[in-house]
């Protein structure tokens, strides 16, 4: 590709729509014979597309790599390394998250102020193992793994488009899936100060600051988590993808208007 972007978007679940609004787009598919199964998830097409959004040279990552398909956290991880060698300063990473967080609604979009890495607890860090100096410190910081300036930009860009109503902030938090959370699980969550919870994005955020990227993230509150032994509601990727498709024009609008400050 001629394309030099230098920023570059990671889509999450049904969300691979951001990528239908760059011009002079460029194809490439990273589903191959040494990556047969990659992204098989319902809603991850499992391409990068090369463009231009708002006259800014961008690429799209249709579709991730997760843990839960049985790709080591390297692999997972793989597509950021290449994109800094790619030449990209700034990560946009978009998620569909349940709401831990009880004043969430089905369809907010959280910015993303931290993140609380529970399979890195566990040992699952991809920054693991022998350190690639070319690519960044053996000990990077994550205090400030979110760019505050992005943050603040995008709360100006969601009142200028009047999605300031259902705008919120917090905290991701990373479980490794497939399985949903139990009740149990979620409500130490919520002690633990998490607002929402996937299954993704943070291994790709750690990479990301390892190499020195800016990094801006959000995500789309697709359910609500349950916490009641009451309840009859079921968390289901069916809910998810239909909430995406719901709020998919905002969230584009938002991401494009953005990238066009940045």
């Amino acid at each position: 590709t001629d394309t030099r972007p230098k920023v570059a978007i990671i889509c999450g679940s049904g969300l691979g729509g951001l990528a239908d609004l760059l011009d002079k787009k460029k194809v490439v598919s990273f589903i191959t014979s040494l990556l047969p199964h990659a992204s098989s998830v319902q809603g991850h097409k499992g391409q990068l597309v090369f463009g231009e959004l708002n006259g800014k040279q961008c690429v799209c990552m249709q579709g991730r790599f997760h843990f839960y398909e049985g790709y080591n956290i390297a692999t997972v991880t793989y597509p950021v390394r290449v994109f800094f060698l790619l030449g990209i300063e700034t990560l946009i990473v978009t998620n569909a998250a349940g709401g831990l967080n009880p004043r969430f609604n089905v369809g907010d979009i959280m910015l993303i102020k931290d993140h609380i890495n529970m399979p890195g607890f566990a040992g699952q860090n991809p920054l693991c193992g022998r350190n690639e100096e070319r690519f960044g410190v053996r000990f990077p910081c994550m205090s400030d793994a979110y760019d505050r300036d992005f943050a603040r930009m995008a709360r100006e860009t969601a009142q200028d488009l009047g999605c300031d109503s259902f705008l919120q902030e917090g905290v991701y938090c990373m479980l490794a899936g497939p399985s949903y959370e139990t009740i149990a699980e979620c409500r130490v969550l919520q002690m633990l100060g998490a607002d929402a919870v996937g299954m993704s994005t943070v291994p790709e955020v750690v990479v990301a600051r390892h190499c020195g990227m800016r990094v801006f993230g959000l995500s789309l509150i697709t359910n609500k988590v349950v916490t009641d032994y009451n309840s009859t509601e079921r968390a289901n990727h069916e809910e998810v993808l239909e909430t995406t498709r719901m709020r998919t024009e905002d969230l584009q609008k938002l991401v494009s208007n953005l990238v066009l400050k940045m």
